[in-house]
């Protein structure tokens, strides 16, 4: 029987015994069920209880019943676990002594990513990113536009398994690389072109014009003037003269003044050859070190060269010898044998083991590259060659076929083959500096290095 007034009627309201439980929500009653009849289970949800105390917005912290831990069921009168839906109140922070915490992931249930779209982020907490287990993010996040192709990385460190060198950053410096300083006044970014290595090769004459010269005049414009001095006095100047048939033959002696002439030459070359390998060695030592910020000298530089003249021209030999034979089959196998190694000498003088070899795949592993820089060295030595006969025919004209005849003649033709050999200068000065540059941008392709690198590996 209910405890409840009458409706209309005007008598108070009992109070509410705390001991006992909650009314049974009000609704009709359902009919008595007989000991062998079935229970008979109430339609649509239960009505609320007006006498029932007001459920709070969250767990309290100090009643159980109002927080419910991850894998069990709300209990009657409480909210589910989680945020609130937008608009909802504000829920309240609090976990009941033994029960796991609010944020744990049970074992066996997946970890949060995040919250929900649309839910507030819960102060106090830190923002879940979603990032992978182990990887943590970067002190600072990088600039607009310095993503990688394929994923996102941070300057300084190409992609996860990718070959060095990676593309370019886009929007970063111009031939920027990981490791590689596109400023560096002796290596060439990959990719800079040929305009990035034909800046190095003026910035380098121009750091060290004043310590190359003179040790390229010494050391091989004083033998080009040596060679050329003798030759004016032992090349073969006898004419062609008709036999009695008629026919051109050459006239007695000369292939013996001929031989003659070549031998004297080709060991005057031997002889000054390990002279020429220490301008080699000593003008690759002041290029190397100039780009590193290092003090240099001409004299330092010459005892740098002299410790490694033998070597270098033991190879020098090596590789003439290899040329020659080349050209012997109809020239063409020749030039190309002289184009592929001739990085020989850059490779002894940083690397100091198998200068020839190293030199070739170099050569064939970019080849495009190295035949257009090794093409624009051979062109400065072309234009040298080209002056030189020019001062050759200057001296035929004015001193005749054999300018040796008499003194006055002998000493002109002395002083023009003194000017065209250092005329010559600036075109060895070429090729020393470009095929130095040119290694430089071929080690930039392999890995990364810089000017003080290569200064050191010198020795």
């Amino acid at each position: 029987m209910s405890e409840l007034p009458p409706s209309g009627s005007d008598q108070p309201v009992p109070p509410t015994d705390p001991t006992r439980p909650a009314s049974p929500a009000a609704g009709p009653v359902p009919a008595q069920a007989g000991p062998s009849d079935p229970p008979t289970p109430t339609s649509g949800p239960p009505a609320a209880d007006p006498w029932a105390a007001p459920a709070t917005a969250g767990p309290s912290g100090s009643d159980p019943g109002l927080s419910t831990p991850h894998g069990y069921g709300p209990p009657r009168g409480s909210t589910p676990d989680g945020p609130p839906p937008p608009g909802g109140p504000a829920q309240q922070h609090g976990t009941p002594p033994g029960w796991p915490a609010q944020h744990d992931t049970p074992p066996g249930w997946p970890a949060q990513q995040g919250n929900p779209p649309g839910w507030p982020a819960q102060p106090g907490w830190p923002a879940q990113h979603g990032a992978p287990s182990g990887w943590s993010a970067p002190d600072a996040v990088p600039a607009s536009g310095w993503n990688w192709p394929g994923g996102p990385a941070y300057p300084g460190h190409p992609m996860p398994g990718a070959a060095f060198p990676a593309q370019p950053a886009p929007g970063g410096p111009h031939s920027w690389y990981p490791g590689l300083d596109p400023n560096d006044p002796l290596v060439t970014p990959p990719h800079a072109g040929v305009g990035g290595w034909f800046a190095r090769c003026v910035g380098a004459v121009r750091r060290g014009w004043r310590q190359l010269l003179p040790i390229m005049l010494l050391t091989q414009g004083v033998p080009a003037a040596v060679i050329s001095v003798l030759s004016l006095f032992l090349v073969p100047t006898d004419q062609m003269v008709t036999g009695s048939d008629g026919a051109p033959v050459l006239p007695d002696g000369y292939l013996e003044r001929f031989f003659v002439f070549y031998g004297a030459v080709l060991l005057a070359a031997l002889l000054l050859g390990p002279l020429q390998a220490v301008g080699w060695a000593a003008g690759t030592w002041v290029v190397a070190r100039q780009a590193a910020g290092e003090p240099v000298g001409v004299g330092a530089a010459l005892r740098y060269g002299l410790r490694r003249a033998l070597g270098l021209w033991g190879w020098t030999i090596v590789v003439s010898l290899l040329v020659t034979v080349g050209a012997c089959f109809c020239l063409l196998p020749g030039v190309y044998a002289g184009f592929a190694v001739a990085l020989f000498g850059p490779v002894y003088l940083f690397e100091r083991q198998d200068p020839i070899g190293r030199a070739w795949r170099m050569f064939h592993q970019r080849f495009g590259m190295m035949l257009g820089r090794v093409a624009l060295v051979v062109c400065a030595l072309v234009a040298a060659s080209v002056l030189d006969v020019v001062v050759s025919a200057v001296s035929g004209a004015l001193f005749g076929a054999d300018p040796t005849a008499a003194a006055g003649t002998t000493v002109g033709a002395v002083t023009l083959a003194v000017i065209g050999a250092a005329l010559a200068v600036p075109a060895y000065l070429a090729q020393l500096v470009g095929l130095v540059a040119a290694y430089a941008e071929q080690r930039a392709h392999e890995g990364p290095v810089n000017a003080a690198r290569l200064a050191a590996e010198l020795g």
